[in-house]
């Protein structure tokens, strides 16, 4: 178990005091210490799938942060846009979408349920689906990270092997690697 634990590198396992520290994913602070110096970006961006380990980060961020005051959270799900080869009709390829759509939208309303169960006001859990084509699923998470200033990244770990991560990769690990100017939770 210790050295699983190890292996890991970014699971977070702070304690509810540390919660300000958590949150400073933020552009421009050179000195934690100095409480004037930190602007605090409460806005969390929740990358989710309908996986086990994307309803732990839920419910993570919900345990950790849910009665603290001004957190805002997006629950966001990119929907992979299909190539345009792979359905023989337009009609398909649309059908498939709506389906996806319908399907994730259901989880998605469970994960926010989780969420102001946990103590976040309604208004403070948004959701995202966009339809967009992904090469990378990580850099679509990112560039939606980018475009509303997110302070902080939470990810679900996919259960990949070392062997698995090495030969494909995985989104968390890309974002840990890629994510700038800002803090990037990845629960187990």
């Amino acid at each position: 178990s210790g050295k699983r634990t190890k292996r890991t590198a970014m699971v977070v396992r702070q304690k509810a005091s540390r919660k300000k520290s958590l949150l400073a994913g933020h552009q421009g602070v050179s000195r934690m210490e100095d409480k004037d110096a930190v602007e605090l970006n409460k806005n969390i961006l929740i990358a989710v799938d309908d996986s086990d380990n994307s309803r732990r980060a839920v419910d993570y961020v919900g345990f950790l942060l849910g009665k603290v005051e001004g957190v805002q959270a997006t629950l966001l799900h990119v929907i992979p846009e299909p190539e345009e080869d792979y359905f023989p009709e337009a009609e398909q390829k649309q059908r498939w979408i709506e389906g996806y759509r319908q399907r994730m939208t259901t989880v998605m309303a469970g994960y926010r349920q989780m969420l102001v169960q946990a103590g976040f006001p309604e208004s403070a859990v948004a959701q995202e689906m966009p339809l967009r084509f992904c090469p990378s699923m990580a850099e679509c998470i990112l560039s939606e990270r980018k475009q509303r200033s997110y302070g902080t990244v939470v990810v679900g770990r996919q259960g990949l092997s070392r062997k698995e991560e090495f030969l494909f990769g995985s989104i968390s690990s890309k974002i840990v690697n890629h994510a700038r100017h800002c803090a990037v939770w990845v629960v187990e």
